[in-house]
């Protein structure tokens, strides 16, 4: 199922299987609380908004080792992790906002594969990991390199959570349709130019190894979303370093989930 979360033409929040053509199977419940059933009914979908709302966003960094490097340093011998507040949460056609406080050009891409637990967890063993999935989304880890770096005391938080700096869609793959989450490329492009290109085979810690290591003595709810780490080739890693403007449109794409395309508008609004 592709799962899609929307507007309808009377303004109601809905969840349907997307069917590719502007239109939707609508389905009623939610699909971390209960489950969603079909009614029969195809609607015409409105605007389009994140797949799911997260109860926690956990992000993963420099989880390829090309991306360690050219941010230099090596691949970590244990997963780096960090998160994004709830609030940063942005739609498929949301702009990224570039913060006012930002630091001279900063802001960059980073394209992501996010998963979504859907059967919640602790102490979860790694053979049956993904068992644990709901479904997978495309992401982009929007990050403020300067307050990243710089402007935090060395914690990641603030500079990755600025509001709309977690898009998330276009829709959620439910997980019987990717049945190897590391056998999917990516690519991010920015203005039409492809910046990144990965495949999540080349993860340094596989998507069920990162729930397992994820899991220890932690609860992970249903609706928590995993942000897996991106792949070479961001803006800071470049020379000259590429940093967003407004103006520009980034997209997300990950193999048999789609396009997430975000525009990016200064900090007030254009």
């Amino acid at each position: 199922m592709r799962i899609v979360r929307f507007v309808d033409i009377d303004g109601k929040t809905c969840f349907g299987n997307d069917l590719g053509d502007g239109s939707a199977d609508l389905l009623a419940g939610s699909p971390v609380a209960g489950g969603l059933k079909t009614t029969g009914e195809v609607v015409r979908m409105g605007r389009l908004l994140a797949p799911v709302e997260p109860v926690n966003v956990i992000c993963i960094g420099k989880n390829y080792a090309e991306h360690a490097a050219e941010m230099g340093g090596e691949g970590p011998a244990r997963p780096i992790v960090f998160m994004k507040p709830t609030s940063a949460l942005n739609d498929p056609g949301g702009a990224i906002r570039l913060p006012a406080c930002s630091h001279g050009p900063e802001v960059d891409y980073e394209g992501e594969l996010a998963v979504v637990i859907g059967t919640p967890g602790r102490d979860i063993p790694k053979d049956n990991a993904l068992d644990h999935v709901l479904g997978y989304t495309c992401a982009n880890d929007v990050s403020a390199r300067w307050w990243q770096k710089k402007g935090s005391g060395g914690q990641w938080v603030r500079g990755k959570g600025f509001d709309s700096f977690c898009p998330l869609g276009p829709v959620l793959v439910t997980a019987d349709e990717i049945p190897d989450p590391q056998a999917l490329t990516l690519t991010t492009t920015l203005n039409g130019e492809e910046m990144q290109r990965g495949h999540t085979g080349d993860m340094i810690f596989s998507v069920a190894g990162l729930i397992s290591f994820l899991s220890q003595d932690t609860t992970l709810l249903a609706g928590t979303v995993i942000l897996t780490g991106t792949p070479a080739g961001v803006g800071a890693g470049r020379t000259p370093p590429v940093f967003l403007k407004a103006g520009d449109e980034v997209v997300v794409e990950i193999e048999g989930i789609g396009k997430l395309v975000n525009p990016v508008v200064g900090a007030g609004g254009a």
